[in-house]
């Protein structure tokens, strides 16, 4: 492994302990909120296509259909400087205290004009948290042999640049984490990322580490179209505009399958964009609702049948209804029997 990745969170006294490996309770679920996950700009945020309340709106689905409320939900802690330097730069994360290098992260032009301690408080905390209940999820996977995070899936970020909404690169520092604390359990990864852009952030950062195992199947028409991310990619599939779900499924379920064949990960990160639906102006493809709660029940049962803890991150989604969408998903996990106490 590169020499960055072998930094160390100390846990001696007098040093950084970090707060993001919560306990839970027995009666708490491995589904990770808080209401802090929802972005607030005063309205400025509209301007991005983005539901800036997507998570808090799936977390509402989810209460009305009774798979968890405000007791069995996993309420992660925002986390800190000390544990975004197991993996980020320095220098990136000062980088991170200038609104016009944020307004660029984020894709919203405007907020060059935002004082910062408001894009901090309104953006980038948000962000954190989600970052903290990504980390956390890895974790509660090995506990419960599944979790999801409802939010994270930062995966155009990369330990010393952000993108694509991408100012924290959760899915390199749940494997961290999970190589530093968990390192007996823990030795290698696969990320299965079905977001419908390449995720060329953890893809920059983990080039050339054997032990991360990366399946990609992305529309490669669009953003980031990273030639460079791509050499880290394992099996990488390329989709052409407007895939429906037929071709799409078949792709999925036949290189999951031989990505399993090849590599046997202790814990599989399944990044599960919702941008490839169909009218999605970003993802440009063209599945269908129930195409995705289909995709997402083939991930899980692949990584369930063969034991393997699974960590969901909801990553991308541009459209208002994509949040149910989710929520319809998660439930059908756990009406088939793939996610359950």
């Amino acid at each position: 492994m590169g020499g960055w990745c072998k930094k160390r969170v100390s846990q001696s006294r007098g040093h950084h302990v970090s707060q993001v490996y919560i306990n839970t309770e027995p009666h708490q679920l491995p589904i990770i909120y808080r209401e802090e996950y929802n972005v607030h700009f005063g309205g400025i945020e509209k301007l991005h296509p983005f539901d800036a309340s997507k998570w808090g709106h799936i977390f509402q689905y989810l209460k009305d259909s009774n798979i968890i409320d405000e007791k069995t939900v996993t309420k992660p802690n925002e986390v800190q400087q000390e544990d975004l330097l197991l993996v980020h730069t320095a220098r990136y994360l000062k980088s991170l205290k200038w609104s016009w290098n944020v307004a660029l992260i984020a894709e919203i032009p405007p907020l060059m004009f935002v004082p910062n301690f408001i894009v901090q408080a309104s953006y980038l905390r948000p962000m954190r948290y989600q970052t903290g209940g990504t980390i956390l999820a890895g974790k509660l996977a090995l506990e419960h042999g599944w979790a999801i995070n409802i939010g994270g899936g930062f995966h155009h970020c990369s330990r010393d640049k952000g993108g694509g909404f991408c100012p924290y690169a959760d899915i390199t520092l749940l494997i961290q984490f999970l190589f530093q604390y968990e390192h007996r359990r823990v030795k290698s990864a696969m990320i299965v990322d079905l977001d419908a852009h390449q995720g060329n952030g953890y893809e920059r950062d983990f080039i050339n580490h054997d032990n991360v195992y990366i399946l990609d199947i992305y529309n490669c028409g669009i953003y980031p179209k990273d030639k460079r991310a791509k050499a880290s990619i394992r099996r990488c599939v390329e989709l052409k505009h407007f895939t429906e779900d037929n071709e799409y499924l078949h792709k999925v379920e036949e290189n999951l399958e031989e990505a399993l064949r090849e590599f046997h990960p202790d814990v599989l990160v399944y990044n599960a964009g919702t941008d490839i639906l169909d009218g999605d102006r970003l993802g440009l493809l063209a599945i269908s609702g129930q195409g995705i709660i289909r995709r997402d029940e083939l991930v899980f049962m692949k990584a369930r049948e063969r034991r393997v803890p699974i960590v969901m991150l909801t990553s991308g989604g541009y459209l208002k209804k994509t949040a149910r969408i989710i929520a319809d998903s998660i439930q059908n996990l756990h009406d088939v029997g793939l996610i359950s106490k």
